[in-house]
């Protein structure tokens, strides 16, 4: 294997081959010329990435690697790490967007000299766009280090002649943010819009800054700056957000890698807009020795209050009038040890708005955080008399997650009520969703800025008029769950009380139907969009049948993920899903209603032959809580099932469908059944809130 060579690991042979990591498993034990590892560890081999190509072809189990996935394969398969080589392939990408004549020039030479010319063009362009090489997080590869990667460089550049070379990063840098979910904290695009949005860097030719940048979402979402700045203290994400905002626009792009808080790398900056996601409850972001920094002009920030840090970083860093948009637990709007520093951003009016998202609006998922609106008072204004409250966390679906979150109702919402605020300087109050709040109000003795503490409840369940339909509903379901209560239970003919297996003892599993062509495979692997891109506008989104969908038993509710499409796996009529972890016996039929869809991770799709199987049958079995044990397999922290090792009976078409008819109307009742619970829950939910608010007479 030549020196250098790119690896790949069973899960990245898996995606190649368009299969399960069982099925590698299985090629490695029955096939003896399949390649040996050449890395990684005894339980996680690595495998050198030509040699599997060569072999998947030799065997006819692919008839080419699709160049997406071959460069991602020889990005996350560098010796170096993934890192190092997609800042690599992101300089080189540079070249091939700003300068393609010089691109191609050089690369017409061989590979040896093509390395050797390179470097001087690469620092050249980053120079460019960039500044000097001792201002930026990005350092220009030499020739030696070049050498080992000239094939990842040319196959990137002829997947940017395919995608463009913005889309193809934004590609690789997306696969490679999916690869290490707990490395980076990402900022989802919808909430990125928001932000910049509430800044007012949707403008033209706005200067903006981002001192805690992390991957560049937020910056990304300013459609039309003049400048960008931006710094991250760890160096790698310092470079890619640096390339990313390089390829991104043709702005002024300026990135330094540091800590923000102790080494302000911008210390005489004045920006039109901070837009910041900071690290939440940090301990030790320099309490002890900035303690007479001249940041701190609303006051010094007590060692458990960080983000009250940040908040006074960016003021600190705009031009009078300037905004800052800030991303912020919900303790900071609360906590006593930071009730001085709220008191004084309120008396000078340095703070404009407390907005609260909803759970799963942002990391972590599970908390509703808030965003705080900042202005820089220009000398001579009046301090504001009232802050803006909005509270959006009615707006989540009940029992929902971040997949089923009604962004353009967020949107909408608290963009309108700051409009009129900006306007105004009050809004009209809309009970639970938004009012201006008298700031003499506000400075009590807890200074509390939580928009749920001062702003109306919502009326019980938007009325009793509502009420009364929710009830007239539950009525309807409880009567057609009476009606689809399933007959009594009988035992099967000469099936005793002692009998284990009145079916017919021959056995088939879904991995033999699969072989013998009764029904095709296919996993799940779109995402929903966390935090690589910015929204594209498409006017039909394909929507995505999410795991939790699946679960809950409701519409698709995800959403295809930015940068450049990859052709999802898309649900038909009589498909049938099947969740792989957690261990729950959930099984789904594909309705008309749910076609089209695309599917999610974590499901498995089985496509069957209506001609030999038929699908409700074939669900029915599947969810077997027996079935699906067998099929289990048990990991420290999950528990997944292996879709293949599930097993049916062999019978014939005709006895199938009088089985699936019995499932079907087990899954009509059981959504029957659902449906009531949820009617029911929303029904006592809203008459507790009537009774308790005074809008229900309790006679």
């Amino acid at each position: 294997m030549p020196e250098n060579a790119a690896e790949v690991t069973a899960a990245g042979i898996a995606r190649l081959a368009g299969v399960g990591r069982a099925a590698v498993s299985n090629w490695r034990r029955r096939h003896s010329d399949f390649p040996q590892p050449v890395g990684g560890t005894e339980t996680s081999p690595s495998f050198a990435l030509g040699e599997v190509e060569q072999w998947l072809r030799d065997q006819g189990k692919i008839a080419e690697v699709p160049l997406r996935e071959r460069v991602w394969q020889e990005v996350s398969g560098d010796p170096a790490g993934a890192a190092s080589a997609l800042i690599r392939t992101g300089c080189a990408l540079l070249l091939v967007h700003e300068r393609p004549t010089v691109w191609l020039e050089l690369a017409a030479a061989s590979d040896v000299r093509f390395a050797e010319l390179l470097p001087a063009a690469l620092e050249d362009i980053l120079t460019a766009r960039l500044g000097e090489r001792a201002d930026r997080p990005v350092h220009t590869p030499g020739a030696r280090e070049l050498r080992s990667r000239v094939p990842l460089l040319r196959a990137a550049a002829e997947l940017a002649a395919d995608l463009g070379a913005r889309q193809a990063f934004e590609f690789l840098l997306g696969r490679y943010l999916d690869a290490n979910p707990r490395q980076y904290t990402l900022t989802p695009p919808e909430a990125a819009s928001l932000m910049t949005a509430l800044a007012g860097a949707t403008v033209e030719g706005v200067s903006v800054l981002d001192p805690a940048a992390g991957t560049g979402t937020l910056l990304r979402a300013v459609p039309h700056p003049a400048a960008l700045h931006a710094q991250e203290a760890v160096p790698e994400p310092a470079a890619l957000t640096a390339l990313r905002l390089a390829l991104h626009t043709e702005a002024e792009v300026r990135v330094h890698a540091g800590d923000t808080l102790r080494a302000d790398a911008f210390p005489r900056l004045a920006v039109d807009a901070v837009l910041c996601h900071p690290p939440f409850n940090e301990r030790n972001w320099g309490h002890e020795e900035l303690a007479y920094d001249p940041r701190w002009e609303y006051g010094f920030p007590a060692r458990t209050e960080s983000e009250l840090a940040w908040v006074q970083h960016a003021l600190a860093r705009l031009r009078p009038g300037g905004t800052a948009v800030l991303l912020m637990p919900p303790a900071a709007a609360s906590r006593r040890s930071g009730r001085r520093i709220r008191a004084d951003l309120l008396r000078r009016g340095a703070l404009r708005a407390v907005v609260a998202l909803p759970a799963g609006a942002a990391p972590p998922y599970g908390v509703p955080l808030h965003l705080w609106v900042l202005r820089r008072p220009a000398p001579g204004d009046r301090p504001a008399p009232e802050l803006l409250l909005v509270d959006t966390a009615g707006l989540a679906a009940p029992g929902g997650g971040r997949d089923t979150l009604d962004w353009s109702a967020v949107h909408s919402t608290v963009l309108d009520a700051w409009g009129a605020f900006e306007r105004q300087g009050t809004v009209e109050e809309r009970r639970g969703l938004c009012g201006a709040v008298s700031v003499i109000e506000l400075l009590d003795d807890d200074v509390d800025l939580a928009p749920a503490r001062h702003l109306p409840p919502p009326a019980a369940a938007s009325g009793t008029a509502e009420l009364a339909l929710v009830r007239e509903r539950l009525t309807d379901t409880l009567r057609l769950t009476h009606d689809l209560v399933p007959p009594a239970v009988t035992a099967a003919d000469g099936a005793g009380e002692a009998a284990r297996a009145p079916l017919p003892g021959v056995t088939v599993t879904v991995g033999e139907l699969a072989r013998a062509g009764a029904l095709v495979l296919h996993a799940g692997g779109t995402g929903t969009g966390a935090g690589t891109g910015t929204s594209t506008g498409t006017p039909a989104p394909t929507p995505v049948l999410t795991e939790q969908d699946v679960l809950a038993g409701r519409a698709p509710s995800g959403a295809l993920p930015e940068g450049p499409p990859e052709e999802p796996v898309r649900t038909r009529e009589g498909d049938v899903v099947v969740p792989v972890l957690g261990g729950g016996a959930v099984v789904r039929v594909v309705d008309a209603a749910t076609a089209g869809a695309a599917l999610g991770r974590n499901l498995q799709l089985l496509r069957p032959d209506p001609a030999a199987l038929d699908p409700w049958f074939l669900a029915g079995f599947l969810r077997g809580t027996a079935n699906n044990r067998r099929a289990s397999s048990y990991a420290s922290t999950a528990t997944r099932l292996d879709v293949r090792r599930l097993r049916l009976p062999r019978l014939p078409l005709a006895d199938q469908r009088r089985y699936g008819e019995r499932f079907r109307a087990l899954a009509a009742f059981e959504d029957a059944v659902r449906l009531a619970g949820q009617l029911g829950e929303q029904l006592v939910r809203g008459l507790h809130d009537g009774l308790t608010d005074g809008s229900v007479d309790p006679g």
